[in-house]
């Protein structure tokens, strides 16, 4: 398995998944992968991955995140529309935490949706991007994933959460997030007060209905 990992490129930028299992590391290859991980390191910066669960997991082969709806079906990429696979010779699916691209089925269809693999899975060797690898002990949080009871869909019956990502190294120095986490809060508290506002409206409005009824 050393041999493996010592045929790999070297590694070049690193994000935390803090997750309700513990954190995962994940180092990336920008270099071989770069626009998958220019995708996946902005939408980091801008919180896109905050509070999304891992909603798929096949016991020996991956778990699935990456999907802000939570249903699966939901994709978002910072270049306004799916980007293209990028193979490397040196990056295979040879061992358990590998993080790739999830795809529509077809080519060239990617975007926010990663997996990561929880055992050796060849027959994905060029069908989809390899972008990261999870290291260090964390690979044992990241085998939790494994033990986890799921239902229909693959859907597991707690789905975990990524509660945040932390980028400890941009592996670019001109990405310029669309939005940050904090605005990204910002406009979801406002959205949530103007909903309430609404709905103590129609009460309120009711009210007077009644009392005029009354009258």
């Amino acid at each position: 398995m050393s041999n493996v990992y010592n045929l790999e490129p070297p590694t070049k930028g690193k994000v935390i998944l803090k997750t309700t299992l513990g954190d995962i590391d994940i180092e990336l290859w920008a270099k071989e992968a770069p626009k998958a991980v220019r995708n996946f390191v902005q939408l980091c910066m801008e919180g896109y991955y905050d509070g999304t669960m891992f909603h798929r997991i096949l016991k020996d082969f991956m778990a699935q995140g990456g999907d802000a709806s939570g249903s699966g079906a939901g994709e978002e990429s910072i270049y306004g529309h799916p980007f293209p696979d990028e193979f490397h010779s040196r990056l295979k699916f040879s061992h358990r935490g590998l993080v790739a691209c999830a795809n529509a089925g077809t080519p060239h269809t990617n975007g926010s949706q990663f997996f990561i693999t929880l055992d050796r899975c060849d027959h994905l060797d060029r069908k989809h991007t390899i972008f990261g690898k999870v290291t260090g002990e964390s690979i044992y949080n990241c085998m939790h994933l494994n033990d986890l009871e799921t239902g229909e869909d693959d859907r597991p019956t707690h789905p975990p959460v990524i509660k945040e990502v932390e980028v400890l190294w941009n592996p670019f120095d001109d990405i310029i997030p669309r939005s940050t986490r904090e605005e990204r809060e910002a406009e979801a508290a406002a959205r949530k007060e103007k909903k309430s506002r609404k709905k103590n409206t129609a009460l309120l409005s009711f009210g007077e209905e009644a009392e005029t009824e009354d009258a």
